[in-house]
């Protein structure tokens, strides 16, 4: 009788087994489904040689590269200067400070170009002498530095440098490991894990809008309720929810697609313009040191909507017409003479914003060299002329002898990066 039991026992636990087995395949293969999913995405990810459809060999685009980030990096008027054995940072030499922006610019070349020493030595400077390590900041960034006397010129944080750096260390991660002196990953979920503990404490938010699902200006104040198109990065948001691993996946990808829909309401529908500042409904948002206007920040965006459409390619459509209005728009100006500021219609601005000491309006080769990032999006064979436009721009002193190594210099560099497919997603070494 007690083995009959037993036997009766051993079957009816087998055949809970086998039932709970039942019910988990699908959930398993969904599971299975869903990891094969996010890396045959990825691997289906084609990055163009544009240079190359245009007609210059691997040799020449090799070249160009390689000079453009020694003109930045290691020439005569570099703007990365090495400190000591381990440290370094990136300087907007003409305003005479080192921002996250420079900073994590520089990481991102680095990482994308197999520059560890480089990258390496950002990061630590910018934890020593950027990185907040207690209070309602900590874990973020003072974005503005005096790299001669280290002192904070600024302890508040521009949204977009975070942004950089979050991205740049999950890179790093996947591509070099985490145990050759940094442990990249725990340093991105850092400044992640702090961010999502930032609740108006000191008035210090999240980078993020949380109700707006939109990057804010800055975190902090009033500038939380606003934003700044050039932050826009979709393609960013994925990488984060494909390997930040923090619980917050789908918020990610709902702020990818948010940014997405921002986009279409920021950009001018004739000349796809857009203000450097908006409200989060695309509206341009004036402030009190300048009218609304597409300047300098605005430039980087025909850049990030080429990295997302190449990177994700989930807005193709809009994207396509945006380029298309876009480049065409600067063409009727003149293809070697477009001005680098415009109001939102295409028309001549009254008000001329500075870059540095100076106050005109120029071709400039920042523009020029993200302008030419559209064509990777636009496919009428006529927008190569563009890229033959960023081959053939120089950095170098313009006639007036006005120069900037740093803004023009970075613009130039990560668009023929971009151009020649060296921008890529950079997954990790087991995929």
């Amino acid at each position: 009788m007690v083995n009959k039991i037993k036997k009766r026992g051993c079957s009816q636990i087998n055949g809970i087994f086998l039932m709970i087995l039942v019910l988990m395949i699908p959930v398993l293969v969904i599971s299975q489904n869903k990891k094969k999913t996010d890396k045959s995405e990825l691997k289906k990810t084609q990055y163009r040689n544009l240079f190359k459809e245009a007609g210059y060999s691997q040799k020449e685009i090799d070249k160009k590269l390689a000079k453009a980030y020694y003109d930045v990096f290691e020439g005569p008027n570099r703007v990365y200067f090495q400190e000591g054995d381990s440290l370094g940072y990136v300087s907007d030499v003409k305003n005479k400070d080192a921002r996250t922006e420079g900073m994590s610019y520089g990481m991102m070349v680095a990482v994308q170009l197999d520059k560890k020493d480089v990258f390496d030595r950002l990061w630590r400077w910018s934890v020593k002498y950027m990185q907040h390590q207690t209070g309602p900041r900590e874990a973020y960034f003072a974005w503005s530095v005096n790299p001669q006397t280290k002192r904070q010129n600024s302890p508040g944080s521009a949204s977009d440098g975070e942004l950089y750096y979050i991205t740049s260390l999950l890179f790093a991660s996947n591509k070099w490991g985490n145990d050759t002196g940094i442990n990249y990953y725990k340093e991105a979920r850092r400044i992640l894990d702090a961010m999502w503990k930032k609740d108006g404490t000191g008035n210090i938010y999240n980078l993020i809008n949380t109700e707006y699902k939109q990057i804010s200006f800055v975190p902090e104040g009033g500038g939380y309720n606003w934003t700044d198109p050039s932050y826009h990065l979709p393609a960013f948001y994925e990488v984060w929810a494909l390997y930040a691993k923090d619980g917050h996946e789908q918020f990610y990808k709902e702020c990818a697609d948010v940014s997405r829909e921002f986009l279409h309401r920021a950009c001018n529908p004739i000349t796809s313009l857009n203000a450097d500042y908006t409200e989060f409904s695309g509206e341009p948002h004036p402030t009190p040191w300048m009218p609304a206007g597409f300047r300098y920040d605005s430039w980087r965006v025909p850049m990030n909507i080429a990295m997302d459409y190449t990177w994700f390619g989930k807005d193709k459509k809009w994207q396509e017409e945006y380029a298309k209005k876009f480049q065409n728009f600067l063409r009727s100006k003149g293809l070697e003479t477009y001005d680098d500021q415009f109001n939102l219609d295409g028309s001549t601005p009254e008000f001329i914003l500075k870059a540095g000491s100076v106050k005109k309006l120029r071709h400039s080769i920042g523009l020029v060299s993200t302008a030419a990032t559209a064509s990777l999006i636009n496919n009428d064979k006529a927008s190569l002329d563009f890229v033959h436009a960023v081959w053939n721009a120089k950095l170098e002193p313009y006639e007036d002898g006005y120069f900037d190594p740093y803004y023009d210099g970075l613009m130039h560099l990560f668009s023929l990066m971009h151009l020649s497919g060296k921008y890529q997603i950079i997954q990790p070494n087991n995929q």
